[in-house]
């Protein structure tokens, strides 16, 4: 046997034992004639020591060791004269009898600490040393029990795990593909699916009424927070369901997944609340209800009624009481201005107003508006003599409102009231159908065009469709359960969705009548939105691993001389020019280039 016991398993109990453990030296000391070594594997860490009067040779050897040295060591247990209460092995340690090293290591590079010194870059080069971190460990750890956790449940509720094709035709969902191309087929490109959205409909349609994977996703997007260009989310879809038996069943589940994982007792119905009160009073369609702060409408009190040019042209002005903060300085202030303004959040400027605790009142605005109305501002926002107002205004309120969500999240990180201990989980329903996009100059769907309109707002698709509720909801993310145009009547699906139900006949062909559709609902959430944003890869500019590198332009798809651009192809298209480019080298006749 090549190892009898791991390092995080033994204890006083075992006390006389003969053991062989194997692991990575963590750490080396010399006291005396003495030398103490560290063992690490998976599983924790032991204590080691070699005697220079029991084996002279073997503590020289020892002696020699450095971090991340291999080994293989055998030796009786033995209870510690020093306990270390800081390690569940502690109390005992190891009287070494033979030393076998496996591999040598040079120095690495950082320490494999979970306070390590070294910084991204370097670790995400070095990512299996990194791997090594207890903290790193623990979030794959964590990730596993939580997708073992998922499976039972689901299995428990007669859902079925069916894995989905990879390599797929393009469906237009929101974002770029990712082509692949196909050696046999010359010209023609797979996709790497956005979602399994059109696969998992099949299954409804071929009677599989729950349907679950723990599915991957690949999407052409700019990088950000939370999103790389591959993620791993947990996707249902169920048939004969509407939106409460969608709800009741997946907060069945979170419920089952904190109390397993955290030990943390949910109440028996978690809270619901619109979107359009979720944008009023947090400006957040995920709003973090941790702490207070909700946003206060000020036009009635400040729009027209004084000399501001700002707020008397603003078609939204908003505040927050942040409360025991009248006492900012200056260069705080300064300092929140310059964050609102920053280009991720877009604001224009900042307008505080300081309601002093010895009743006096201080304003970056009080010259343009009299002390009467400074009071009813007061009143309002229900401040309090030490607080302090923010506020901010815009031609657009939603995105004023988005701003001031930012500055919320922004003051409850310095007043320490975003507890990452406490949770207060919700979900947000009935979402606006489509909204309109600035940038593109027209309508989109507010998260994907898979989603049943609500009923009561079928009409108003002939109208204005913006109007619409979706019937997706969501659990503290973007993500949720919805239902899908599937469950409409044929004659107002088509009229309303017909370009959807084409882009199903493209992934599977010969389709047959709409009427096979059942109604269904479904439940996605990205993976690293429940157990940590964690990869055990890490993807840096340009979406490329760092570990792997970058590779030359000769190695690439589509190499791009200087100042070209690069062609996207939509797949099962054969080549032909539109844009210039010649055929061949994966440009086709139809293609996105940019």
């Amino acid at each position: 046997m090549y190892r009898t016991n791991t390092c995080g398993e033994l204890r006083l109990s075992d006390c006389g034992k003969t053991v062989t453990l194997a692991g990575w030296v963590q750490r080396t000391r010399k006291m005396g004639g003495m030398t103490f070594v560290d063992l690490r594997d998976r599983y924790g860490i032991t204590q080691l020591v070699f005697n220079d009067s029991d084996d002279s040779d073997l503590c020289a050897r020892a002696s020699k060791l450095g971090r991340e040295f291999c080994v293989q060591v055998t030796g009786v247990v033995n209870e510690r004269e020093s306990k270390n209460a800081n390690l569940p092995t502690g109390d005992i340690e190891i009287i070494a009898k033979e030393l076998n090293v496996l591999s040598e290591s040079v120095t690495p590079p950082f320490t494999i600490e979970d306070n390590t010194d070294g910084g991204d870059d370097i670790r995400m080069k070095y990512r299996y040393l990194d791997l090594r971190r207890p903290t790193v460990r623990k979030n794959l750890e964590l990730r596993h029990r939580m997708t073992i956790l998922i499976r039972n449940f689901l299995d428990a509720q007669n859902f079925i795990e069916v894995e989905t094709p990879i390599l797929i035709g393009s469906t237009p969902e929101g974002a770029r593909d990712f082509v692949v191309p196909s050696r046999m087929n010359p010209g023609q490109f797979y996709a790497l699916p956005q979602s399994p959205q059109t696969l998992k409909q099949l299954l409804m349609i071929s009677g599989f009424d729950r349907y679950f994977q723990i599915a991957k996703c690949f999407r052409d997007e700019d990088l950000r927070a939370d999103r790389q260009p591959e993620f791993t989310q947990i996707d249902c879809e169920m048939s004969f369901v509407d939106q409460d038996d969608v709800i009741n069943l997946f907060e069945d589940m979170a419920r089952h997944l904190f109390k397993e994982v955290r030990g943390v007792e949910l109440p028996a119905k978690l809270q619901q609340m619109t979107w359009h009160e979720a944008m009023r009073r947090f400006g957040s369609d995920k709003p973090d209800l941790r702490f207070g702060m909700e946003f206060v409408e000020l036009m009635d009190v400040l729009k027209g009624t004084g000399t501001f040019s700002v707020f008397n042209e603003a078609e939204y002005i908003g505040g927050i009481c942040v409360p025991g903060c009248a006492d900012y300085t200056r260069k705080q202030l300064d300092q929140l201005t310059d964050f609102v303004k920053r280009p991720q959040i877009g604001a224009k400027g900042l307008v505080y107003i300081k309601f002093n605790a010895d009743g006096t009142v201080k304003s970056s605005v009080d010259k343009f508006y009299t002390p009467e109305v400074l009071a009813k501002v007061k009143e309002t926002t229900g401040a309090k003599d030490g607080d302090l107002v923010l506020i901010l205004s815009g031609d657009n309120a939603n995105k004023t409102r988005v701003q001031l969500c930012s500055l919320r999240l922004e003051m409850g990180d310095r007043l320490g009231l975003r507890d990452k201990n406490k949770f207060e989980c919700l979900w947000i329903i009935d979402f606006p159908l489509f909204e309109w996009s600035d940038e593109e100059q027209r309508l989109m769907a507010t998260h994907h065009p898979f989603t049943m309109p609500n009923p009561d707002d079928i009409p108003l698709l002939d109208e204005h469709r913006a109007f619409g509720r979706g019937g997706k909801t969501s659990l503290g993310s973007s993500t949720g359960p919805g239902n899908g145009a599937a469950g409409l009547q044929p004659a107002i699906a088509i009229g309303a969705f017909g370009v959807f139900i084409g882009i199903i006949k493209m992934a599977v062909g010969a389709f047959g009548q709409f009427h096979h559709f059942p109604p269904s609902g479904a439940f996605t959430a990205q993976a690293a939105g429940w157990c940590g944003r964690f990869l055990w890869y890490r993807r840096f500019a340009g979406g490329i691993p760092r570990r792997w590198g970058r590779r030359s332009p000769s190695q690439r798809l589509h190499p791009a001389g200087a100042g070209s651009r690069r062609c996207f192809p939509l797949p099962a298209l054969r080549a032909g020019g539109g844009c210039g480019h010649p055929p061949g080298r994966g440009h086709t006749g139809r293609h996105r280039c940019r």
